[in-house]
């Protein structure tokens, strides 16, 4: 708990923070991350029009996918005025308020994300273990119910954890760790003790990325069972083939978490350098990388987004 004296909660205010080193040319390194974000914007928001346009991919791997651009637009969205702000424009204040709202929807698009992996997962395994009940088990109605559950369960976690936090006492300026505001870095500035803060985030962690990361392992071990019990070796490769984009994504999306998780919780000595790098990975590599990985393996989708390349060429000549 750091020392700091105590001042009214709604004036507290903390300064984020650029990339340690840089100092003055932090400017520059506003256009790769703005770069960045807009090849998230587009890449996600290209997905969601061709699969809201073209009928024949109003499918339940396709919704799935529509799921996932939201959460991802989504991610992007809440640590990007903060992150612009401070490397264009040096504007490093936010007040409480403001930054327990980011650090809000940052964490529950980052649950919601994990929501929609599993269920990409859960999809996986029933068009594979249980192709002829593919149709009839995951219906509109249910995915919409899938849907509807992962922003009440992210949403419904997270609540109680800004409460929590709002009713520490701070010091009237905190430097924060980062370009945005995240619940492990607001929680160690408070001038009070965190431990029920502490163990709410633990519950947090378990309840929801722990616990789905587990469930994909399963379903992944019961698909390759499934798998491996077909004869025909083509038909093995044309099953697991179907599973390659989802375990890039989920991969891009566990491996930076679990690092920067471990880092925050049991390396408290670990250097800032890591933690940042670790943070910033696991918020920008997969809203950048998942259309990507997704417009490249699912041959659906490239046809109809070369579709529109091409009437767009077209129609400019």
């Amino acid at each position: 708990m750091p020392n700091c004296n105590h001042t009214n909660i709604s004036s507290a205010t903390f300064l984020l923070a650029g990339i340690p080193g840089l100092g003055a040319e932090s400017s520059w390194i506003s256009i790769p991350f703005c770069f960045l974000y807009l090849i998230a914007i587009l890449g996600n928001g290209l997905i969601l029009f061709v699969i809201k346009t073209q009928k024949n991919l109003h499918q339940p791997m396709y919704l799935f996918l529509s799921m996932l651009s939201v959460t991802d637009l989504g991610l992007s969205a809440s640590t990007m005025p903060t992150v612009i702000n401070v490397f264009l424009f040096n504007n490093r204040e936010i007040g409480l308020d403001v930054c327990l709202a980011q650090l809000f929807f940052i964490h529950t698009f980052s649950v919601m994300e994990s929501s929609v992996l599993l269920a990409m997962a859960f999809d996986r395994f029933v068009a594979i273990r249980h192709p002829l009940r593919y149709a009839s088990t995951l219906t509109t109605s249910r995915i919409g119910n899938i849907w509807v559950a992962s922003i009440t369960r992210a949403s419904g976690l997270h609540i109680p954890a800004v409460i929590l936090l709002k009713r520490l006492p701070y010091s009237r300026v905190r430097p924060l760790s980062y370009s945005y505001c995240l619940h492990p870095d607001v929680m160690k500035v408070a001038c009070a003790d965190t431990t029920p803060n502490n163990f709410y985030g633990l519950f947090i962690v378990f309840s929801s990325l722990v616990l789905d990361s587990v469930l994909i392992v399963l379903s992944y071990i019961l698909i390759l069972t499934t798998v491996m019990g077909i004869t025909s070796w083509r038909k093995r490769l044309k099953a697991l083939n179907t599973c390659v984009s989802h375990i890039c994504v989920t991969l891009l999306f566990y491996i930076p978490l679990i690092s920067l998780t471990m880092i925050h919780r049991f390396m408290e000595n670990a250097l800032p350098q890591s933690q940042i790098l670790g943070t910033y990975l696991h918020l920008f590599l997969p809203p950048v990388l998942n259309p990507i990985v997704y417009c490249i393996k699912t041959k659906k989708i490239r046809k109809q987004i070369m579709k529109i390349f091409q009437k767009c060429s077209t129609n400019k000549f």
